[in-house]
């Protein structure tokens, strides 16, 4: 790069404002490969208004200095005494926690549009966001205004400041988040909150609340540093959200976490639904812009709901998400009937994800997909394998330094025809060069392109898509973490 190349020129320019969001916007200015169609509602860009965006701002460097989401000291007690100040906020609302290894955001915003389409007010709380930190906390199926976001802290923040000065560790950066969120869904206030863990279970900040129904989506190996080594222990960690006489919706899961989670069950008293036993997937095709699923639930069968989102995992989901309303509502326990198929359908044709197999280019065909673990990624290849015809598929990767990056690409290394490895803005990115010399030894040095900058990651496979000519079914997916994802999002124009 030249000291006139624009894209610094903006960033030079951009010295009073929060530099990896500057970058972020840099990128949108110059990039020349702008997405098709409007922005989605559920991924909110920057507040228009000045003084709105320089408050959220503010409250976005106040959370900064505190522990970010990987520094963790396992145990809830910052958080419940945060609860306590605030009068136990969490308690005045039944909730449905989500926690597993893949699939959690998915579920939980299907679980939302059901509960919302049978007329109760929900509150989402799920981690990590792929663009605005506001989309962690949503309300009515929507991310709660800036202006929301912003009054929600100042309003705990004495309390939070309280509890700083008692504890040996001041509150996290995701405590603070689950605090907020908690207070947000008690003041609206809501008629059921989905809650998605950030962690494990056990000590994770949002085990302060009780839930009716626990939902544990399918257990794998990420995060084994901290959850352990095999997919039993993580599973033991995982099973600390549930509770006494609670209603627990298990996915499909490998025998040793299932046989834990099983135990977990019984010492509680909880009632248990397994995906392939009480409830699944009883068939699925592939339609235009989605799938077309029959799911048997608790309470009987479920036919020709139409799912947006492409990937059997998706369907799975779309069983999980299900089962757990209907625990919810008491069907198959209290109550013999299903829930009404038309408003079901109408809920399922309604969900979005955001970063899940999201196009968001054509010409060539642009995907986003934020997986960062092998299992996320074995489970996006073969979706991608189902739903898109690619001729030539190029990869964009940029990775955390602390994922199992080489099970990654070898998940995609069989379906990439080359990868253009790149680096995040994120502190946790792996350096592009340590990437990408993991990539070499899984694709060979001459499938490999490096390019620092993700824009510039962009413009090469967008140009190496396009090589065999506009019609001869070129891709890009973009992909190895939701950071990376968030920003491609933006600069191509989604956002």
């Amino acid at each position: 790069m030249t000291d006139s190349d624009p894209f610094d020129e903006i960033i030079d320019a951009e010295t009073d404002r929060d530099p990896d969001l500057a970058v972020i916007e840099a990128g949108s200015r110059t990039l020349r490969t702008q997405g098709t169609g409007a922005p989605q509602a559920d991924v909110p860009g920057r507040p228009e208004d000045p003084q709105v965006d320089a408050a959220l701002r503010e409250v976005e460097a106040e959370l900064a200095t505190r522990w970010g989401e990987t520094k963790l000291e396992p145990s809830v007690s910052r958080i419940a005494a945060l609860m306590d100040v605030l009068g136990d906020p969490q308690r005045s609302y039944p909730s449905i926690h989500i926690t597993g290894t893949n699939g959690k955001t998915s579920t939980a915003r299907m679980i939302e549009a059901l509960l919302g389409a049978f007329e109760l007010r929900t509150g989402r709380y799920t981690s990590p966001h792929v663009q605005s930190i506001t989309e962690r906390i949503s309300l009515d199926g929507a991310p709660i205004s800036a202006e929301r976001f912003i009054e929600t802290y100042e309003d705990i923040k004495p309390y939070i400041e309280m509890v700083d000065a008692q504890q040996e560790f001041r509150l996290s950066f995701f405590e603070v988040l689950t605090g907020m969120a908690y207070a947000a869904f008690a003041d609206a206030p809501v008629d059921v909150a989905v809650v998605e863990v950030g962690m494990g279970g056990s000590w994770d900040a949002t085990n302060v609340i009780d839930a009716d129904v626990a939902v544990v989506t399918p257990i794998d190996l990420d995060h084994t540093d901290r959850l352990g080594e095999t997919t039993g222990e993580i599973a033991t960690e995982k099973a600390g959200i549930v509770k006494q006489d609670a209603t627990v919706i298990l996915a499909q899961q490998p025998v040793d976490a299932a046989q834990v989670l099983l135990k977990k069950a019984v010492e509680v008293d909880a009632t248990v639904a397994r995906e392939g036993l009480e409830f699944g997937v009883v068939s699925r095709s592939v339609a235009v812009g989605g799938q077309l699923i029959n799911l048997r639930g608790l309470g009987g069968e479920y036919e020709e709901i139409y799912l947006p989102l492409h990937g059997p995992y998706q369907a799975h989901n779309a069983a999980v998400a299900l089962a757990a309303v209907e625990a919810f509502f008491g069907v198959g326990a209290q109550r013999p009937d299903p829930l009404a198929i038309d408003t079901v359908r109408k809920a399922f044709a309604s969900v979005t994800s955001p970063g899940r197999l999201e196009v968001v280019r054509r010409s060539p065909t642009v995907v986003l997909d934020a997986a960062h673990n092998p299992a996320g990624a074995r489970a996006t290849a073969e979706a991608v394998a189902e739903a898109f015809d690619f001729s030539r598929l190029i990869g964009v990767v940029g990775a955390s330094g602390d994922k199992n990056v080489r099970g990654l690409l070898e998940a995609f290394e069989p379906m990439f025809a080359e990868v253009v490895v790149t680096q995040n803005s994120s502190h946790r990115a792996m350096d592009v060069d340590e990437l990408a010399a993991i990539a070499v030894e899984v694709f060979g040095d001459e499938r490999v392109q490096v390019e620092p900058r993700l824009p510039d990651a962009l413009e090469a496979a967008i140009t190496l898509a396009e090589e065999d000519g506009e019609f001869a079914g070129g891709g890009v997916l973009v992909t190895g973490s939701v950071i990376t994802v968030g920003e491609a999002r933006l600069l191509l124009g989604r956002g």
